[in-house]
């Protein structure tokens, strides 16, 4: 039975490609999407745009639009959000609003008014454990905290155990980890993941919260700087600049391929097993940024070295990535695209994309408000 589905950010990144794997299932679509001109720039309704998907340009805080977008919906995939750590620290009212004060808008609607939704997932981050986990030889597995603004400012990227001050190991972070938030955009995931849970179980709608790790892909802005690292870098080397790297490089993260996101959604909401859960998804990969930047130049062919700056923005973690256990064994999640093939797909789609290279503003508003340091 064809099911009428709506996508939240539909017109965005990861939304788009929901969208458009749900139509090839045969599925209704509508989007529900504001073209944020900082992802979207000016540019309007992206050309990538499902043309068999129904489109509704409005906000996630406008009750009535959000009305008018859920009629005859069975299924929600809530990806609309503002995304960036770094400005989430001093744009606090905006993503409050839109993150926090936009799903408590769409959730009073599913509450208060006659619907027909049947499940919502919603999209969650990795940004809400802080730091990944660890392991100390001596200690077992202990819950790093951040690290101290003195120990960065003497160039120590390391963590230290917080009972026996031994260097830790990092290991797959799994779902369990207590979450350290340590920062406004994190604060704001946990928000949207807490809620939506909390509000299904009440109301017995099946909802699902869905931790990404680090999404990388075709139709991620390369003109916005406070998107994902890779997007950024490859700004960075389109036009010919150093991809600008904090700390000494050896950070990791987990990335992630976006098509290996929209088969985690799909396996979401047909499973019975994600009702009431929250899911890791990620590659189980561990890479770290100075890579990054060091593969994408190689596949643009240009000799262009990252800047190691060993400055670090407040709030930034060492290592996290992901154990991806509970969703491989709960529903069949396995992720397909490695990450050496993904980045030379995105890097063949970034070849004909416009990037308008705004890190070094970024940079600056960074400077501007406090948030980046360097050693004295």
């Amino acid at each position: 039975m064809i099911k009428k589905i709506l996508v939240t950010g539909g017109a965005g990144f990861i939304g788009s490609f929901i969208v458009d794997k749900l139509i090839e299932n045969g599925n209704d679509v509508r989007i529900l999407d504001n073209l944020e001109p900082q992802v979207h720039s000016s540019w309007g309704v992206p050309k990538y745009l499902n043309p068999n998907a129904e489109f509704i340009c409005g906000d996630i805080r406008d009750a009535s639009v959000v009305q008018k977008a859920i009629e005859d919906v069975e299924i929600i995939f809530h990806e609309a959000a503002m995304v960036g750590v770094g400005q989430s620290m001093y744009q606090i009212k905006r993503y409050v609003d839109v993150n926090t004060l936009g799903t408590a808008n769409l959730l009073d609607i599913l509450v208060n008014k006659e619907h027909d939704v049947k499940k919502l997932i919603v999209a969650s981050s990795m940004s809400t454990y802080g730091e990944g986990s660890y392991l100390c030889e001596n200690c077992g597995e202990v819950n790093a905290k951040l690290r101290p603004i003195e120990q960065m400012k003497n160039n120590d990227w390391e963590v230290y155990c917080p009972n026996c001050s031994k260097l830790l190991k990092p290991i797959p972070t799994k779902e369990t980890k207590k979450q350290e938030i340590n920062s406004i955009y994190a604060l704001t995931k946990k928000d949207q993941e807490d809620m939506v849970i909390n509000i299904g179980k009440v109301y017995g709608i099946p909802t699902v919260a869905l931790r990404y790790f680090n999404v990388y892909g075709p139709r991620q802005s390369l003109s916005n700087p406070y998107t994902g690292v890779a997007a950024i870098f490859m700004s960075r080397i389109k036009n010919n600049n150093q991809p600008l790297v904090f700390e000494d490089g050896n950070q990791s993260r987990d990335f992630v391929f976006v098509t290996d996101i929209v088969e985690a959604n799909i396996l979401a909401m047909k499973s019975n097993a994600a009702n009431y859960e929250v899911f890791n998804v990620g590659a189980g990969n561990q890479v770290t940024i100075k890579q990054i930047a060091e593969i994408i130049a190689k596949l643009h062919k240009k000799q262009i070295l990252p800047k190691i700056t060993a400055q670090f923005r407040d709030g930034d973690v060492r290592h996290c990535f992901s154990d991806i256990t509970k969703i491989r064994s709960k529903l069949d999640y396995n992720p397909k695209v490695n990450f050496e093939e993904g980045m030379r797909l995105l890097s063949e789609w970034s070849a004909n994309v416009k990037a308008i290279d705004k890190v070094e503003q970024a940079t600056e508003e960074l400077q501007e408000k406090g948030l980046l340091w360097k050693k004295e």
